[in-house]
Parts: structure tokens; sequence; C-alpha cells
């Protein structure tokens, strides 16, 4: 009977989602923004509107110093997708693991890795995060629960599948949130982590970031299912779509899911409704898209929709806003100048981490 309401609360809420996701793929605009948002606070929207910030501008930094060859190798920016990482982070609590793809610098900034040590990392330097080794697509920051970014497509969804299976065999309470993009549905490791998190109710939240492309191809050329979250109804898996250009919605829709999980009864699928304002990566100048679909979702940029609540609530002015902008670029700046002056890493360091002596933390006696 408990199943039966949960399939059936999951399919109203996907009629409802399907309807505003197809005015969101429309470009057109969204409701007031300040619409039915009364339960977030005013330091809720100041604390979304500057980490979103620091990621555009990151974001933005990184792109002109990949211009410049500061930056090497293979570079994925998350302009306009912001909402998707801040909206979850707000949502979830401390010790809940996150694990992504290789557009990847967005999530350890919202979680609180350093800007200087993700800089450094870009700049293959001995003080990045990685110990420079990794680069723009192999983030990591166990301090801040961050189990990394990962290049082969689709293969960090059976990682997150495993590290939840961890949490759920200690006991610890948390929940691992996994992040993949539209092209990695498609992977046969997806297929194989959806069927063993339902049968095993592992506390796992699958999100899809579907922006519209996997790499330059748009997903109705690739699939015959452009509902992406339908596919989890495939396994019973509680799923919907999610207006990730609203990051309450966002919000919202991470909390229900990690209710669930935290009650053990398993995972979740979200389709993540977002668009990237840039090419798959920095080699990609994105002539399959229109500059009138690009505009369209710029009409609905996320930042824009939370600066605009904070301004009608008067939850800070202008002028405060554009300190918060002058703040973060300086940090950005600061995070540059860091990176330019560290040293690269030695040339013993090749053979370091390599293999690994573990003392199996997740085993009990």
């Amino acid at each position: 009977m408990a199943d039966t309401k949960v399939k059936a609360a999951s399919k109203a809420s996907n009629s409802v989602g399907k309807a505003k996701n197809g005015a969101q793929q429309q470009g057109q605009a969204p409701e007031a923004a300040a619409a039915g948002n009364a339960e977030f606070n005013k330091e809720t929207y100041l604390n979304w509107y500057e980490s979103m910030m620091l990621m555009r501008r990151f974001e933005e930094k990184a792109g002109q110093l990949y211009g410049q060859q500061k930056i090497k190798g293979f570079c994925h920016l998350y302009i306009g997708q912001e909402a998707c990482v801040a909206g979850a982070v707000s949502a979830l609590q401390k010790d809940d693991k996150w694990i992504t793809a290789y557009r990847d610098h967005a999530h350890p900034l919202a979680l609180g890795t350093s800007p200087n040590a993700l800089m450094a990392e870009l700049f293959a330097k001995e003080t990045g995060c990685s110990k420079g080794k990794g680069g723009s697509m192999h983030m990591f920051d166990k301090n801040v629960n961050f189990m990394g970014g990962h290049g082969i497509v689709g293969g960090q969804v059976p990682l997150g599948a495993g590290v939840a299976f961890a949490e759920k065999y200690n006991k610890t309470g948390n929940l691992c949130i996994c992040y993949m993009g539209d092209g990695a549905v498609r992977q046969g490791a997806l297929h194989e982590a959806f069927n063993m998190a339902m049968l095993w109710k592992l506390p796992v939240i699958f999100v899809v970031e579907n922006n519209g492309y996997a790499m330059g191809t748009s997903v109705s050329r690739t699939s015959n299912v452009t509902d992406l979250y339908t596919i989890g109804e495939g396994y019973d898996m509680p799923s919907e779509p999610v207006d990730a250009m609203q990051v309450e919605e966002v919000h919202r829709a991470v909390a229900r899911a990690a209710e669930r999980a935290r009650a053990g009864e398993g995972p979740t699928f979200l389709e993540f409704k977002t668009y990237r304002y840039k090419g798959h990566s920095m080699s990609d100048p994105a002539k399959y898209r229109t500059k009138e679909e690009v505009e369209g979702y710029r009409q609905r940029d996320s930042i824009e929709n939370v600066r605009a609540v904070i301004l009608e609530r008067q939850y800070a002015t202008e002028g405060d806003l554009n300190a918060i902008d002058e703040k973060i670029k300086a940090v950005v700046a600061e995070s540059v100048e860091f990176a330019e002056n560290s040293p690269f890493p030695p040339a013993d360091e090749l053979f370091q981490d390599v293999y690994v002596q573990a003392d199996y933390p997740y085993i009990r006696e």
C-alpha cells in the first residue's frame, strides 16, 4: 500500500513537472520569482546569491585563462547551471557525500573547497586539490565530502551507489548525491546501478543535469526517451523533473528525495532541466545552437531570479549586491595569483598515490 502511494505521488509530481518544464524548454519567462517561495528566508537567499555568483565568476575567469593557455587540457564550464548545486547544498547535510562527472568545478566551490586550491588544480600546480595531477576533470576534496569529478562518462553512477551502500552499511544516516550529464543516462552502468540501488534501498539521489545536449548532440537525436526522469520509473524508483533554473525548485526536490533516503525508502532520480550557456568544453564553439535559444534561457537566469527576489523583499540593496560581487571578484583574483605563484609538482610525485595502503575504514569489526 505504501509503495502504491509513493508511485501515485511521484506520478502526480511528474504531471506537474511536465507542464512546468514544457514551458521552460520553450524559453518562456517563469512565474514571478517571489511567488510561492515564502518558506525561504533572507539568509538562504543571500547564501544562494553569493554561492552562485562565486561559481559564475570562477568559471568566467577559468574560461578567460584557458584562452590565455594558462590552463591546459580539457575544461568544462558550469555557467548557467549554478542552481543545480546551490539548491542541493541548502537541502542536504554537512556529512552527506557528493560525486559528479567532469563538469566539476562548481560542486566543490559550493561545498566550501578553497578557490585557491581549485584554481591551482586547473594550473596543474602542487597546491591544487588533487596535487596538480587531476586538472579540470578530476577535482577531489575529502574535507568537504566531495568524492570527485570523474572523466569516464557514467562511471561515477555505480560509484555513487557504492558510496551510498557504505553509508547504509555503517548506519551513518548520511546519503550520497550523484550527478551525471544527459549523455550518461545511455550508459549500461546506470541501469545496473539503478537496479541495485532499488533492490537494496540505498540512500542515494541520482541527478541528471539535462542541459539539452550530450556534447554537441541534442537529447532528441540520441534518445527515444526525451523525458529522462521516466527512465527511473522502469525500476519503480521515485522520479521527477525539476525546473533547475529555479534554485527554490532544486532545494524542494532534493529535500524530498533526502527525506525518503534517510527514512530507508531508497533512491530517487531527479531530472534537472537546466542549460549551459557555453559549449560542452572550451574547444566547442556551440554552433549547433541558435542565438535565440541561448538568449531565451538567459532571460530565465537562475542568479538573476534570486537577485530579483532579494531586491523585491528588500533583503539587500543594489549596492549590497554589487559589494558582494566585488568581494567575489577579489576572491577569484586572489585564487589566480595563488595558482600563478604555486610550484609545479616535483618529478618524483609522479610515482605517489598510484597505490595506497588502505585501512578499510568502512568495514566494522
